[in-house]
């Protein structure tokens, strides 16, 4: 087993990791900015290494910096968690050469999976389900576009080669936009990403969001732990997650879970991942596959008592999997809440001096957060302060006891989403479940106009 790992991150994900590594007797180092000193990960750490100031470029997008503190406190290996430079192919190939394990995928897979046309090449050739498309990048022939369009059939979306997130995407209805459309989401994506190639795929227009999670030691050996639902979206981005997703039959999840399997095997996977998809009219299509621990791992981990992270320890260790697909089981069912520093109405970031916090209990509940009392939220990164999650013994009981831990949560002195997460909770069509990619944003429109109308 691994001695000592560098946790390349901040926030709740970074306390998630420390817990992992101290219950396997791993020695941890957190590096952190400047204005993060008083994170609670940083405290509970065998050691810690001020990496910068505030700026994400400057301290946890600094890979010499992080690579340093590696050095000096002579760890083995370096886990990124999610977001920053868990993705970064760049940084896990000079993590390697210096020496160090990379708590993920090889550089190589990360490349594979960080250029979208090319994920989608290797998906199909895997036999991966795919969303009709372009098949690769879009040229400057406008001409040609337009036949692709119209053979695809409209609407269709246009998507940044190397985009992620939500980002770097824009749909069309009609080909008098297409040109133009396509024209902008180049130069965003140029300017977001550094690379201007665009492809387009159909738009499916009631999809849901729904992934598989996947482990694999890069030994040969692979499983699938089920499915997340995702689809309670605003900007694309989720708000609320849950497993298993409504919905999907046990025979539905053995068949993708396996298609998945085999794509992680024919491409040499190592570690953690997920596959994501669009699900419309009982069909899977391949959108991305994300090469980190997800955001919304802990629901997975809830329904199948495997812990991910503990796994990615052991894989990066060198060791082959502990599991095999007949042990994953999935019992009772899990949500997860994302809880940001918010405000509920306009979405607008609030940081500040949190006066007063209590965690919410009960059983199968669990709150992943690194926010305390006295605790100050700093404006120069992501809004999530923490993750609300239950577990019951079916959907119905997981929703009463998630509108109850939200109701008990306290977080003074800030705004936070809690609003807003006790609306979708109260709210029946979220209740029925299977609701699409675009449910939320419509009920948050709806929200707008009847506060218009009441002024």
């Amino acid at each position: 087993m691994l001695e000592k790992v560098v946790i390349a991150n901040r926030g709740e994900i970074a306390l998630r990791i420390l817990r992992a590594c101290h219950a396997l007797g791993i020695r941890t180092v957190a590096v952190h900015s400047t204005v993060d000193r008083n994170l609670k990960h940083v405290a509970m750490a065998d050691e810690s290494v001020c990496i910068g100031p505030a700026a994400s470029k400057d301290s946890y997008l600094n890979m010499p910096a992080i690579i340093a503190a590696a050095e000096v406190t002579d760890a083995q290996a370096i886990h990124p968690g999610y977001g920053f430079l868990s993705e970064n192919a760049d940084f896990a190939e000079r993590v390697e050469q210096s020496g160090f394990v990379f708590i993920g995928p090889r550089a190589e897979t990360i490349r594979l999976m960080g250029d979208k046309v090319e994920a989608i090449r290797a998906m199909k050739a895997a036999g991966v389900p795919c969303v009709p498309g372009s098949g690769g990048p879009l040229g400057d022939d406008p001409a040609v576009n337009a036949r692709i369009a119209h053979e695809i059939g409209y609407p269709v979306i246009i998507k940044a080669a190397g985009g992620g997130g939500g980002r770097g995407m824009r749909v069309v209805h009609a080909e008098a936009a297409l040109a133009n459309a396509i024209a902008t989401t180049k130069a965003e994506a140029k300017a977001a990403f550094g690379n201007d190639q665009v492809y387009m795929e159909k738009y499916l227009e009631n999809p849901r969001h729904v992934e598989i999670q996947v482990l694999a030691d890069g030994q040969g050996h692979a499983i699938h732990l089920g499915e997340r639902d995702c689809s309670m979206q605003r900007r694309h981005q989720k708000v609320v997650e849950e497993a298993p997703a409504p919905g999907i039959t046990p025979e539905l999840r053995a068949q993708i879970g396996q298609v998945c399997v085999e794509a992680c095997l024919r491409i040499g996977y190592r570690g953690a991942g997920t596959f994501e998809f669009l699900y419309q009219d009982g069909r899977f299509y391949f959108i991305e596959m994300n090469t980190r621990i997800q955001v919304e791992h802990p629901v997975t981990e809830m329904v199948t008592g495997i812990d991910l992270v503990r796994e990615q320890l052991r894989i990066a260790a060198g060791l082959p999997l502990s599991i095999r697909q007949e042990d994953v089981v999935l019992r009772g069912h899990a949500i997860e809440c994302r809880i940001n520093a918010e405000d509920p109405d306009s979405f607008l970031p609030c940081p500040g001096l949190v006066t007063h916090f209590h965690a919410p209990g009960g059983p199968g509940v669990r709150v992943d957060s690194h926010v305390y009392e006295g605790y100050r939220v700093p404006p120069n990164y992501d809004s999530m302060i923490g993750k609300l999650i239950v577990h019951g013994a079916d959907r119905e009981q997981a929703i009463a006891r998630m509108r109850v831990a939200l109701s008990e949560l306290v977080v003074d002195g800030i705004k936070t989403n809690v609003p807003l997460q006790q609306r979708i909770l109260a709210d029946a069509g979220f209740a029925e479940g299977g609701r699409n990619i675009h449910y939320l944003e419509k009920k948050l429109a709806e929200r707008r106009e009847a506060a218009i109308g009441l002024c």
